[in-house]
């Protein structure tokens, strides 16, 4: 395969000390409980969607998750101060938010297709609240272009008010709720109904997404939360 990606050796090498760094963290500030990891189809291709709320969603998942995901991450968090030099370490993939990046999308199908699996926010960013915000349709073109079946996987406790509680000797809990794997609905319309399938198709991972959730974690997907 011409367009075969490789993770480079140096994060192969450097992801397994990462990872154990932040499990080593997360268990000492908070109790972690990790439920649904057989659900997970080790050694396949597939995209891990999770709601995000916080800066602690990626490297909880990242650290906790048994498979070395590929991550995508906001471009301009690369810039502060620690935070970019810890993305830049594990290799996480910048993103421009609200930006159509061609080339981005290229190396994400390229990465699926390679057997790697991935991590995304299909909310396109933060929300800093725990109700979900709706999805962008990126996640649907990735698997409308890879097939590959997606993870739901619902993060419970991660709010931005996470490190004040966790210094303060609180240890509040995180949980990570893991969905068995969706197959989303093959998308053969044109035009502007390819838009809309693959909002409804993006829209339809969040309410899988929903059913993993407390009712004040769903937002905008309420009334569609798919009991898992």
């Amino acid at each position: 395969m011409s367009n075969e990606y490789h993770v480079p050796i140096y994060f192969k090498i450097g992801r397994p000390g990462l990872k154990a760094l932040f499990r080593g963290i997360f268990h000492l500030l908070a109790r972690v409980k990790m439920i649904g990891k057989e659900n997970i189809p080790f050694g396949k291709p597939y995209v891990v969607a999770i709601n995000h709320v916080s800066i602690f969603d990626p490297p909880f998942v990242g650290a906790f998750w048994p498979e070395q995901l590929e991550i995508m991450g906001a471009a301009d968090v690369f810039d502060k101060p620690g935070q970019g030099q810890l993305l830049k370490a594990y290799g996480v993939i910048p993103v421009h938010r609200g930006d159509y990046d061609r080339a981005l999308f290229t190396k994400i199908i390229s990465i699926i297709k390679s057997g790697h699996p991935l991590l995304i926010a299909p909310e396109g960013g933060r929300s800093h609240v725990t109700a979900m915000q709706r999805a962008m349709p990126g996640i649907a073109y990735i698997i409308e272009q890879t097939r590959v079946p997606v993870m739901p996987v619902g993060l419970v406790g991660t709010t931005e008010d996470f490190w004040q509680r966790a210094r303060r000797g609180k240890r509040p809990s995180l949980e990570m709720l893991i969905g068995k794997p969706i197959t989303l609905p093959e998308i053969t319309a044109k035009g502007a109904q390819k838009h809309e399938a693959r909002q409804k198709n993006a829209d339809l991972v969040m309410s899988y997404l929903a059913g993993l959730l407390p009712e004040e974690y769903r937002g905008v997907y309420a009334e569609s939360a798919v009991s898992p």
